[in-house]
């Protein structure tokens, strides 16, 4: 059974829905062919059964079928054509009929008709020469007296032929209906498959077309107003193929920003790195000065270059890859964590906290991470001797400094890869930061924006998501 069915599955899936139809109709088709058949033989019957039972015999007939027998040489009775075969029998199985007649089987229950054991008997039988016959034995009746006769019974037997014929003719045509019912119903179902799965063709020539050709731009056309399953797959297609396709778009991007940000501190290495060497080929030694600065500026490229390759790793990090680091953390424990680590990067600063609690749900090294990269900003562009204002009350963490600010038209960029504003190009960073913090705030399912302060300055401002207060550290389910 396996192999059969193996097979079928390995069908095309238009010939498996043509078959299943055709099967499908072939079943209900003989269900009701055979239904029809079996009650027309039983309607059949029922008719015969009752024309045996109206045929009456006269007792002139049995009189002179029972002279006849007792002759030497019986005669040949003469009989209307078609009239039922008529037969004398007696309790010890013995019988009278007319020679013009074929004989027919006696029963047992014949035989007990006429010992007066049974009021009557009907079955099937046959003839000497193998004609089925349906029969019907009751006792005879004196006309005088109205009483049975005991010892002698009469059968009366028509041919089957009545019903068979008939019948065998009803199951030609039953099959042959069937037979164009099946066949017509894999034919609509061809058809019905076919019309219904072109739309299956169509994505399956897209999907073939995206393998061959990486080409994210296709799309499968979809009637508004359609919201069957085909039109919800050919919808999900789409969709999947903008993300794709944005999200290579998107990949592209980082590839150039990435390259475009490494070459500044690369090129500058190297210019660096060769100063020192053609200094060390030549046996002219730099000035004790140049070589410290030469040293310094290499040593902050290389420190901007890891920080560069640092943030980028945590940007092409898959969201898949998060899922089981994600915890119910304190966010007023991250804030103090990043502020201690502020405070060492600009220790002229005043930088102020008002933390209440508040847990929530993320990365825990992540969520520092942009929490530090909130405070770096400030700390960065805060004038010296400057104040830090960091709060943190009812999830919202506001982060405000006082320097000069970012200008209006800028603000729709802050949390673009790679974008700097033209007054801290002259900094260090790799403009990934708010990036990072962006992206980190929005996994966790909260907003993050940033404005202008009243009175100078800029305010960053992050919101999220309460989760429940379980110990810290506490792995998410």
């Amino acid at each position: 059974m396996s192999g059969p069915l193996r097979r079928f599955r390995t069908l095309p899936i238009r010939t498996r829905l043509s078959l299943l139809v055709a099967a499908a109709v072939a079943f209900a088709v003989a269900a009701v062919s055979l239904s029809c058949w079996f009650l027309v033989r039983d309607q059949l019957y029922n008719q015969l059964d009752e024309e045996l039972h109206g045929e009456q015999v006269s007792s002139g007939l049995l009189q002179g079928m029972l002279r006849n027998c007792q002759l030497s040489d019986p005669q040949k009775i003469p009989q209307p054509p078609n009239s039922p075969i008529v037969t004398i029998l007696y309790s010890d199985g013995s019988t009278c009929l007319n020679p013009a007649n074929d004989t027919v089987r006696v029963e047992s229950s014949d035989v007990a008709v006429a010992d007066g054991l049974r009021r009557n008997s009907l079955h099937t039988s046959a003839t000497t020469d193998g004609t089925p016959v349906r029969v019907y034995t009751l006792p005879v009746v004196d006309r005088a007296t109205d009483q049975v006769q005991t010892g002698i019974a009469v059968s009366i037997a028509k041919p089957l032929e009545e019903v068979t014929k008939p019948l065998s003719s009803l199951a030609w045509i039953l099959l042959l209906v069937s037979g164009v019912g099946v066949l017509g119903a894999g034919a609509a179902g061809l058809a019905v498959a076919r019309t219904g799965l072109r739309p299956v063709d169509k994505l399956t020539a897209a999907v073939e077309h995206v393998a061959r050709t990486e080409d994210l731009t296709v799309r499968i056309p979809v009637e508004d107003d359609s919201d069957d399953e085909i039109a919800r797959l050919s919808r999900s297609f789409n969709s999947m193929t903008s993300a794709l396709a944005s999200s290579h778009d998107l990949q592209q991007q980082l590839i150039a920003d990435a390259g475009h940000e490494l070459r500044t501190p690369l090129t500058s290495l190297r210019t660096n790195i060769e100063l020192l060497s053609r200094s060390e080929e030549t046996g002219r030694p730099l000035p004790e000065a140049d070589r410290k600065a030469l040293l310094a500026s290499v040593k902050a490229q290389m420190t901007e270059l890891a920080s560069l390759i640092g943030d980028l790793q945590e940007l092409s990090r898959a969201d898949d890859q998060r899922g089981e680091r994600v915890q119910v953390v304190s966010l007023e424990d991250t804030v103090e964590s990043a502020l201690r680590r502020a405070r060492l990067r600009g220790p002229e600063l005043t930088i102020t906290a008002d933390l209440q609690p508040w847990y929530v749900r993320a990365e825990p090294a992540a969520l520092e991470r942009a929490v530090v990269n909130i405070l770096d900003n400030a700390v960065k562009f805060s004038p010296g001797s400057g104040t830090v204002e960091v709060r943190l009350t009812g999830g919202v963490l506001t982060v405000r400094d006082h320097g000069p600010g970012i200008a209006e038209h800028e603000l729709p960029h802050v949390f673009d890869r790679f974008w700097r504003s033209p007054s801290a190009r002259a900094l260090p960073g790799s403009g990934l930061g708010l990036s990072i913090v962006a992206r980190t705030v929005q996994q966790a399912g909260g907003q993050v924006s940033l404005a202008r302060a009243e009175g100078g300055g800029t305010v960053a401002t992050v919101r999220l998501p309460g989760a429940p207060t379980p110990p810290p550290g506490t792995p998410v389910p």
